[in-house]
Order: structure tokens, then sequence, then C-alpha cells
């Protein structure tokens, strides 16, 4: 699934904390690994505006600093071949622009860091990242609010399904991972009746209860014919769970329950009755879960 790790850092331990998925992440395979800082001028020109007339040298002396820093970083990573770049520009733009080089790089980040002279603000870099790049994206809870459990092989992959093709397209990179890391999958999807079944009309009161285990019904085959695809493919630990209940809600409370998990979600789907508009899920889903997330570009 991916032949290139793309690191950005800040300089902050918050950035740094992903680098404990390295590990994880080389598990079985040893690919090349790319740190990557940026120097933002504008942040330079706004946060030192008394040392502006400087700017040519206060650039010169960032750029200085972060290569000195990824140097140093670089240095920790003695068995995986490890380059290191320091650009003038947007963090965020330049993360999405030298990933897509190759389709097959990684991007690998924090969802939170910290700003100050020479950082920037990881969380807001991460999400416009989250919503313009086409290559896959690892993102890992800062070391502040993490799970604790991130230095631990992956045990289980959680595919989260809307009922959609578009959504069912993290399959096969899910199915690498955990051929990689001999983890199992287990296939998600929450489910919650249409608003409109509530509405009944004259003289006429739906059975709820019926509704609900039908629906349900629906959704357990769906997930049994995702399941048996699966175990096809050559993943043959594999589990499902249908939840009760709002996506976001039921995927985030499914990855707690679960130790050692990693979730897997592509970042567009399709609405209708039964779906979610995935996009908009994956979004509440990295802002709110403490596993670490894999986001899949639908295609």
């Amino acid at each position: 699934m991916y032949e290139k790790l793309l690191i950005p850092l800040d300089g902050s331990r918050a950035a740094e904390s992903v680098l404990s998925f390295v590990d994880v992440l080389q598990s079985g395979v040893h690919v090349p690994m790319e740190l990557v800082s940026a120097v933002d001028v504008s942040v330079l020109t706004t946060q030192r505006l008394d040392e502006a007339r400087y700017l040519d040298q206060l650039i010169a002396e960032a750029e200085r600093g972060f290569t000195e820093y990824l140097r140093a970083i670089a240095t920790k990573f003695k068995n995986f071949q490890v380059t290191y770049a320091v650009e003038r520009g947007k963090p965020a733009e330049i993360v999405i622009r030298r990933a897509a080089a190759a389709a097959s790089t990684l991007i690998l980040m924090a969802t939170h860091g910290r700003s100050g002279l020479s950082r920037w603000l990881l969380g807001s870099v991460a999400e416009k990242v989250l919503r313009a790049t086409s290559n896959p994206l690892f993102l890992g809870r800062s070391a502040e609010q993490n799970s604790g459990d991130d230095r631990v092989p992956v045990r289980s992959i959680i595919v989260p399904l809307d009922g959609s093709p578009l959504a069912e397209s993290v399959l096969n990179p899910a199915m690498e991972m955990a051929q990689r890391f001999q983890a199992e999958i287990v296939l998600l999807q929450a489910y919650e009746l249409p608003a409109a079944a509530y509405y009944g009309r004259e003289n006429y009161l739906p059975n709820y209860d019926e509704l609900k285990t039908q629906g349900r019904s629906n959704v357990q085959g769906y997930l049994d014919e995702k399941a048996g695809f699966v175990r096809a493919e050559g993943v043959r630990n594999v589990r499902t769970i249908v939840a009760d209940g709002l996506a976001a809600d039921q995927i985030v409370q499914c990855a707690e329950r679960i130790p050692h998990s990693l979730l897997a979600m592509c970042t567009h789907g399709r609405t209708g009755l039964q779906r979610w508009t995935v996009g908009s899920v994956t979004e509440k889903v990295v802002r709110h879960s403490r596993r670490p997330v894999l986001v899949v570009r639908a295609h």
C-alpha cells in the first residue's frame, strides 16, 4: 500500500509523538522515510515584528535550526533509510505537494501540536492535509492525548462501512495492512432508522421494533457478505459488528473497546437512507478518537 513514509515535524514533542508509530508501520518491511519541516515566512514576520527588517536572517536561522533538528531525529533511525528537507512555505501545502510526487507515499502525522515562534499549529495543518491530499494518511493522537498503547503492534483493523462502494474502497489497503501486521479485520456498520420511518401516516403507526430488527438483519447480511470477500482475499481472522446509533459516535466507542486497534476509513462516501457522509464522519472520528486512523482517498 505504501512504499515511503513522509513525516512532517514542527519541533514540538506533540508532532514527534507520531515517531512512535514508525516501528509499527515498518513491521515486516523497511521503506524509506522522509522528514520535512516548513519555514512559514508569514508566521515569522507576524510573530517577530520588531525583527522583520532582518527577515532574510530570520529565515536563514530558522532553516538552519530545522535542518539540525531533522538531522538529529534522523540519526535515531539507524536501521532505516531516512532523508530530510526544510522548505519555505505553508506547512500543509508543502506536505501535500511532496507527498503527491508518489501515490504510494504514506503521510504520517499527529492530529495535535503546539504553536510558537518556530512551530505551526499541527492540528490545523493535519485537518487541511486530511481534506486536500490524495495520498493515504496515517493520523496518530499527539502525546498529550494518546491511548498509551501506540508502541504496541496493531492487532485489529476496524473498517467502518456504510453500504456504499466508495466506503468499501478502504478494504484493499486495510487487508494489506492486516496481512502485514498479522492483525484481524473488524467490519463495523452503525445503524439507525431513517427519520422518515418515524413520521408514519394517518391511521398507520409503524412497528419500530420490527423495522429495527429488519434493518439490523439487512446490515448483518451485508457485513457477512463483505467478511466472506475479505476471507477469500487471504485474511482469515475477520469479525463483524452492527452498532445502533450515530456512525461517528459508534466508531469511536468501538475503537475504544478494542485494544491495540487501528481505524481504516475513506474520505468520501454517499448519503442515503442508511448511509453516512463518509467525509464528515471521518473528520469527526479523527478529531475524537484516541486510536490512530488510516485515511484513504476514495476514487
